[in-house]
């Protein structure tokens, strides 16, 4: 009990208020939309919200006292990616599939999205793995040739994503790989030499989308439609650039504080499944930019809080950690901000903490819980020691 003296209230209560806020949010966003489509109870997805968020809370709490040291045992990591990875193949092959994806597997009365699980497998592996090498990682005549074994595991974990297809999750665990890649002490050249690269691809692929008229056999491809609505989504808005314009009306007709929070129209059959990835247009319409910016600050603060945690941590594991939860978090709520204003493709991922999604609300309070473990830890060296240098 004496953990809980350290329990870091700047992580805690952002989390908390998201998840009271996300509850709120999906019934409101779903309660019309499942009685006129699947003839539920209007509150029925609001239940099974609040049920995955005291789930998450369970395992936040858990996590708060587990032993982080387990994460760095072979066998242990060993069980993990064979897990994952026979759950990826399962999903090629029998995995339900919605919108062009096979990314659920059904247990029982819920649906396991195999994807959420592996953004964090990767980054307790990839933290294991680089804090070994942070010494050899420094050295001016280091080889990339060292992190072949863990890129090439990670790198096939992202193709089994890819393929389901989940664009989405592919660049999230993408994302997660380079920063943490960058952070965990690799010389200067080859981290901007990285980020140099991607900036290059994404550049030249939108130039491509925006002004090269590609071939019809490549256009019909569902994820490249995506590309070319968030380019030009008024003239795809019959097809798959609909959901993005009554996101942008959305926006428009709620102005600066809302129409009220229950009474917005696009939620009205306009916006499918709204309770969804697209929740923060039925926010804005409801609550305003005001109670967006303030949604979103909230998530970006919480974000920057555990940056911090990680910067000022002596213990390489543990930074990197931090550094990998972040970025999930990080790119997930700029993809899901992107998406609803039409500046980047939808990718189908979700609002942390805010959008319907069991898989992903588990997910993401194993993170908070595993940061409030490090929070605490870090509070704990820094009265039980003296200042010292950073450790593995």
């Amino acid at each position: 009990m004496k953990k809980l003296h350290y329990l870091d209230y700047k992580l805690l209560v952002p989390y908390l208020v998201l998840c009271a806020t996300g509850v709120v949010m999906v019934y409101s966003a779903s309660a019309y939309w499942i009685q006129t489509q699947y003839r539920w109870a209007d509150n029925a997805v609001m239940i099974k919200q609040l049920a995955f968020v005291i789930a998450g809370l369970v395992l936040a709490l858990f996590f708060f006292y587990f032993k982080l040291s387990l994460f760095r045992k072979p066998k242990f990591q060993a069980a993990l990616w064979l897990i994952l990875f026979a759950s990826l193949f399962y999903l090629l092959v029998v995995g339900r599939s919605v919108n062009g994806a096979a990314a659920w597997i059904p247990v029982g009365p819920i649906n396991v999205q195999p994807t959420e699980f592996a953004k964090l497998i990767v980054i307790f592996y990839l933290a294991y793995m680089f804090s070994q090498r942070q010494d050899n990682m420094r050295r001016p005549d280091f080889s990339l040739k060292e992190l072949v074994k863990p890129l090439f595991l990670v790198g096939m974990g992202i193709f089994l994503v890819l393929i389901e297809p989940d664009t989405g999750g592919a660049i999230i665990i993408t994302g997660i790989t380079l920063i943490m890649l960058c952070a965990s002490g690799i010389s200067l050249r080859w981290g901007t030499g990285f980020f140099a690269g991607l900036v290059v691809l994404v550049g030249g692929l939108y130039y491509v989308f925006a002004n090269v008229k590609l071939p019809h056999w490549l256009t019909k491809h569902y994820q490249i439609q995506r590309l070319t609505a968030a380019i030009h989504p008024f003239q795809e808005s019959k097809t798959v650039g609909n959901q993005v314009v009554n996101s942008l009306l959305a926006i428009n007709h709620g102005g600066l504080f809302g129409v009220g929070l229950g009474n917005g129209t696009q939620k009205l059959g306009y916006l499918p499944e709204p309770y969804t990835d697209f929740i923060l247009a039925v926010i804005a319409e409801e609550l305003g930019l005001v109670g967006a910016a303030i949604v979103i600050g909230l998530i970006y603060y919480l974000i920057a809080h555990i940056y911090l945690i990680g910067i000022r941590s002596k213990n390489a594991y543990r930074s990197l950690i931090s550094y990998g939860i972040g970025t999930l978090m990080l790119i997930q709520t700029t993809f899901n901000v992107g998406a609803v204003t039409g500046l980047l493709p939808v990718t189908g991922v979700t609002l942390p903490f805010i959008s319907y999604g069991g898989s992903s609300m588990l997910v993401l309070s194993i993170a908070m819980g595993v940061m409030l473990n490090i929070s605490a830890m870090e509070k704990q060296a820094l009265v039980g020691k003296p200042a010292g240098k950073r450790v593995k």
